[in-house]
């Protein structure tokens, strides 16, 4: 009996010292008509999760944007903030001229792509001399955007990463929220490897390989190979 309870002892102690994972699931926004933000998600193509209503007026409306882990609430009864005050709401993409070109055919109101020329100009309301037009030179990961707003104002901000910095993510965990996502990847994966080709002057043989190992590395934040 002993050993057992040591051993349990010994197991408590194990599991304790692991970081319990704290996974952001839900950003409310605050709106001021319910039914008409819900018409405007929808209109996005987002996934209509949860619309739920109660016999005190409380109502909550949850939606998922194409490809997220994450997803956005409102209704009634849900926050004090005042509607319009959510600002530089992220929505990251792997190719934003194509999300936001996808928008602006759903009858979205969105900016051209720009890139800032002062830190912090995609924050800045458009127009501002600082965000200048097309996407970051040589495409850079994390340098491109476009923005748009709700019927209430709340800002959201597409930023292109196609190339996450050192320690973004888990290196062991290499996944892709879309087929989409899963084919762009695949693309420039193709692109570089033809200038590895190149560059060798004969075909590789171990082109998955190759492939394989630029596609999880693109991802962690690692070396790519050459």
């Amino acid at each position: 009996m002993g050993t057992t309870t040591e051993s349990a002892s010994d197991l408590t102690k194990d599991l304790n010292a692991y970081t319990v994972d704290l996974k952001l699931e839900v950003v409310v926004i605050p709106v001021a008509d319910v039914d008409r933000s819900k018409d405007f998600y929808s209109g996005l193509g987002w996934r209509l999760d949860a619309d739920f209503g109660f016999d005190n007026g409380f109502r909550v409306v949850q939606f998922t944007p194409p490809g997220s882990p994450s997803s956005v609430q409102f209704g009634t009864m849900i926050t004090t903030a005042a509607p319009g005050s959510a600002q530089g709401l992220y929505l990251v993409v792997s190719d934003v001229q194509a999300a936001r070109d996808q928008l602006a055919a759903r009858g979205v109101s969105v900016s051209d792509v720009f890139h800032p020329q002062a830190h912090g100009a995609q924050f800045q309301p458009e127009g501002n001399d600082d965000r200048a037009s097309g996407p970051a030179a040589d495409q850079a990961s994390y340098s491109s955007f476009a923005t748009f707003t709700d019927p209430d104002g709340n800002g959201w901000l597409l930023q292109e990463v196609t190339t996450r910095l050192p320690g973004r993510i888990d290196t062991t965990d290499t996944s892709y929220g879309s087929v989409n996502d899963l084919m762009r990847a695949l693309v420039r994966a193709a692109t570089a490897h033809g200038e590895h080709e190149q560059r060798i002057g004969a075909r590789d043989e171990e082109w998955p390989a190759w492939y394989a190992a630029y596609m999880v590395a693109e991802q962690s934040g690692t070396a790519l190979p050459q």
